[in-house]
Order: structure tokens, then sequence, then C-alpha cells
């Protein structure tokens, strides 16, 4: 299972009751942030979860509502004590700009590993979670990301049997494993069915709308989208701008057949995203005008 707790909803700059944009997903005891704007250590607090076990910082692009968060929760985490590394995933020079905001925070007691993003498709496993990023379209460089959990087939003990393969070594093969003995050798595909559906959740922000988002969110079971503008007189506004509608997401949710959308991001001039509800439901069903917070846990289909 993977939790998602999407920590601001906000886009340019901080409202009262509206973070800057940042989402926090925890897999198997990995802790993964995207994006870490303004109010992000606040909201992670506000939601009960702790910022100490962060171990992936994954960012959209550089623009500062989507990073101006980071020197505070750098200093944070050294403050804990913490020592284990974390790994900062992001556009091309990442490492440049995060050395520049470490000027308040130049000392830390851990190592930052840093994976800078040139390829329009880029993907990592890490701890078991697939990592995919890929190019959008918006002003500067930008990447969405999805993240998959994948679920091995159901282990058949009757096969097991039938091969003759010690118990002792299902467990292990279970879990991906070859494993040699003297002249036998055991692979998983001979316990193993047909692999099951697994979890996965794709996350956009600050772009037009483009085939890789359709395609990289394709059978989503959560997909966390920008929709800066709900008033349809301000298409215009956000082609210009490179961002995209409550109306443009909804149709990219469609198209991708995703669970469930939620949007997110919102021009701090549209002080009710919730009017506009009705309207992209319209389009796509399953559509959560999302605010600050917003938390759910993606399970497994039985």
């Amino acid at each position: 299972m993977i939790d998602v707790c999407l920590l601001g909803t906000g886009g340019m700059m901080p409202l009262p009751h509206r973070a800057l944009t940042s989402m926090m997903l925890r897999y198997n005891g990995m802790n993964v942030l995207v994006d870490c704007g303004e109010g992000t250590q606040v909201s992670i607090r506000q939601q009960g979860w702790s910022v100490k076990p962060i171990d992936v910082i994954c960012f959209t692009h550089f623009h500062a509502d989507h990073i101006s968060g980071l020197p505070g929760l750098l200093l944070t985490l050294g403050n804990a004590e913490r020592t284990e590394p974390i790994t900062m995933i992001g556009p091309k020079r990442l490492e440049k700009i995060v050395n520049a905001l470490r000027m308040i925070a130049p000392e830390l007691p851990y190592e930052i590993r840093f994976i800078e993003l040139e390829n329009e498709q880029e993907s990592f496993v890490i701890n078991g979670l697939r990592i995919n990023a890929f190019r959008v379209n918006h002003n500067i460089t930008c990447y969405g990301y999805s993240f998959e959990l994948e679920r091995a087939g159901r282990f058949d003990a009757e096969r097991a049997k039938e091969k003759g393969i010690p118990v002792s070594f299902w467990s292990r093969l279970q879990k991906g494993e070859v494993i040699e003995e003297g002249e036998n050798v055991y692979t998983p595909d001979m316990v193993l069915g047909p692999a099951r559906k697994g979890i996965k959740l794709t996350y956009c922000t600050d772009t037009r709308p483009t085939k890789s988002i359709a395609e990289n969110a394709k059978d989503s079971d959560l997909f966390i989208c920008e929709g800066m503008y709900g008033e349809p007189e301000k298409e215009s506004k956000a082609k210009e701008y490179k961002h995209m509608t409550f109306y443009e997401a909804a149709e990219l949710a469609k198209k991708a057949e995703v669970k469930e959308m939620w949007l997110t991001h919102y021009s701090p001039s549209l002080v009710r995203p919730q009017d506009y509800e009705d309207k992209v439901k319209s389009i796509f069903e399953n559509t959560i005008v999302a605010k600050d917070r917003r938390t759910t846990t993606l399970l497994f289909e039985d």
C-alpha cells in the first residue's frame, strides 16, 4: 500500500489556508516528497507525519513556489540529528541550485545525493518503488512523476512441490531472488503466476496538456494534476503562462482512464475552487477539487 498526502495546493504564493505545492507519499518505511514549497514543513506536522524519515525529494522544476521551503527543511532534518543520506531528483542544474539555497545551511550531518534529469523520460527503482520522470511543457524545464509499486504473481505451492524445490527456498523465490544450489538453479517464474496489478500514482503540475502526461498517467489509481484556473474565461491566460484549466486536466484524466483525479496548484485569484467542481465532474466524474492535506491510502486490488 501507499499513503499519499497532498500537503499544499497553492500556486505562486501561499494563502492563510493554502500552502504552496508539495505532495508526500509513504511506502514500506520509505518517504518521498515531491516539491517543497513554502509551508511544506508546517503541513507535514499538521498532518501528524514526520520530516525526519524523508528519503527522496523529487522536484518538478525550480520556480520558487516549488522549492522555496527546501532550506528550512534541510535545517530541520539536521537539527533532528539525521545522518542517513537523502536522494534528490530533478531537472538539470539541480545540484547547483540546491547548493545555492544551502548558503544558509552549509553544514549538514547527512549527505545529499543528486540525480539530474536530462532526457525526455527516465526511470529509477528505489527500495522497490519505481519512479518514472517525464518531461512536460512549462516555460522552464519541468517534469511530471509516476510512482509504481509492482506486484508479483501468486505463489503456487503445488508447482514448487512438483519441481522439487526445497521449502526453505520458497520465501526467497517469492521475493524475486534467484537461488543456485549445486547444479540446480531456481528462479521466481518457476513458482509464481502472472504478475498482478500493482499501484500507480501520477503527479504533474505547471504544464500545458501533453501527450506524455496522458501516456504516463495511463490507468493510474490516482492522478494529481494542476488546475491553475477554474474560470472558463481564463483559458487564454493558462495558455500564455503554460498552465492548465480544470477542464483541460479533466480531459487528460478521461483520456488516461485514471481511477480518480485530484486537482491542485490553484491560482491565488481562485478563492473558491470548489465552485467549479460540478462542471469538471461533467467531463471526468471522479474528480476531487482537493484541499491542503487531503490524504488517502492506495491499496492493492484483492
